[in-house]
């Protein structure tokens, strides 16, 4: 009964009853396409870190995690080939390869450029770094061993490219200097600008030359999906298990990423607060107005028998339904928007310490869209609860007389 009442009061007056729909719809709409925004954008910045510097898995030792940026050379893995051997044999897995990092200063023959290094496996490498972008020369090949790549802002900053001479200046394992001079064969760019503007690959057996040891710094593991990174991560640690190895997977290894998330979680929780209060601030309104006009009513069905609690009941479902009713409308809109957005997608430019724009896509996730449905329906109900009591709380004669 009190369904079939609620659905024709709500047909009764569908002037006010479209308002408050179109005030939930737009409400979820605007939910659904900021969340798919913000997902988009946390996903392309994920796999645009992933495939141009750490990979999905890393594997080395605590120390070199924890201060490996100050002295990377200090925590070494020394058996990295059995490692790349053992993690290669798991499903999921695309490649695995060593890296040696390392710090020193770079030198054109006029000024020292303090440097972060790595001595890569270029052909592996090249796999993993499909999000780098070569903006002169070419990438390393295994052959260079006298040969390097720079990022953008360290060539510019020394003012060097493809052909030009550099040398470059490391402590050893020992703590003897040592030098080496190498040939610029690419200048590559990377989504982060402050990665270019101090990091320079070498190929690996040359890095382990210049510090006179077949040791690397890290296995890194690059997967067929990034959605089984927490499945691959489980068997790698239980690999390593007994081991003085950790896996670290790709959120933990980059910082920016982690804090850039922190961002926009707390900024999108602020957003979805905002839009809770503006949806059950409308409907509130029409709700108060609604009850306001029916108090004849209410008071006569509560003097034919009818006991408070039915009223409540019966304005509270007409909130839920109208909440329903409106999430629904608005989840249909925002699917639709987002599938035609994400269609022609949206030229942004390069987010702060970037140096590439990307293309923005609306990013539809079923929790995401469950969520805002069950945010817009919740936020209805709730709006109907204070003129339900305040209803039930007058009293049948002056409920009575407001029809005189």
């Amino acid at each position: 009964m009190l369904l079939r009442l609620a659905t024709r009061n709500l047909l009764r007056n569908r002037q006010r009853t479209s308002i408050a729909l179109v005030a939930i719809a737009f409400g979820i709409a605007s939910l659904i396409l900021s969340g798919g925004f913000v997902h988009d954008l946390l996903f392309q910045l994920g796999e645009q870190l992933i495939r141009s510097q750490s990979g999905h898995l890393q594997v080395g030792r605590p120390a070199y995690f924890a201060e490996g940026s100050r002295s990377p050379e200090k925590h070494r893995v020394g058996n990295s080939e059995a490692i790349k051997k053992d993690l290669a044999g798991l499903e999921g897995v695309s490649q695995t390869m060593a890296r040696l990092a390392f710090s020193g200063l770079l030198n054109n023959g006029r000024v020292d450029v303090p440097i972060v290094g790595e001595g890569i496996e270029p052909t592996r490498e090249g796999v993993l770094s499909s999000a780098l972008q070569m903006q002169a020369g070419r990438a390393l090949t295994e052959s260079d061993l006298n040969g390097a790549v720079l990022g953008e802002g360290l060539a510019r900053s020394l003012g060097v490219g493809p052909g030009d001479l550099v040398t470059l200046l490391v402590s050893t394992f020992d703590g003897a200097m040592n030098t080496a001079e190498f040939e610029i064969v690419g200048v590559f760019r990377s989504f982060s600008r402050d990665y270019d503007q101090r990091v320079i690959k070498i190929a690996l057996p040359s890095a382990q030359q210049l510090f006179g040891a077949p040791d690397a710094s890290v296995v890194v593991v690059l997967l067929d999906r990034t959605e089984d990174t927490g499945t691959v991560l489980a068997k790698a640690r239980r690999l390593t298990n007994g081991t003085d190895l950790v896996v670290k997977r790709w959120e933990e290894v980059n910082d920016f990423y982690a804090n850039t998330v922190a961002l926009y979680e707390r900024q999108f929780a602020v957003l979805k607060v905002i839009i809770l209060a503006m949806i059950v601030l409308g409907v509130a309104n029409a709700v108060n107005m609604s009850v306001f006009e029916r108090t004849a009513e209410f008071g006569t069905m509560r003097a034919l028998g009818n006991r408070g609690r039915f009223v409540v009941g019966l304005v509270l479902t007409e909130c839920l339904l109208l909440g329903l009713a409106g999430a629904a409308v608005g989840v249909l809109i925002g699917a639709s928007l987002a599938a035609a957005i994400s269609i022609i997608g949206i030229p942004m430019p390069p987010p702060p310490n970037s140096n590439v724009g990307y293309t923005a896509r609306i990013m539809l996730q079923p929790a995401a869209v469950a969520q805002a449905f069950v945010i817009g329906a919740a936020a209805t109900f709730l709006s109907g609860v204070v003129p339900a009591v305040r209803a039930r709380r007058v009293a049948i004669v002056d409920a009575l007389r407001a029809a005189i």
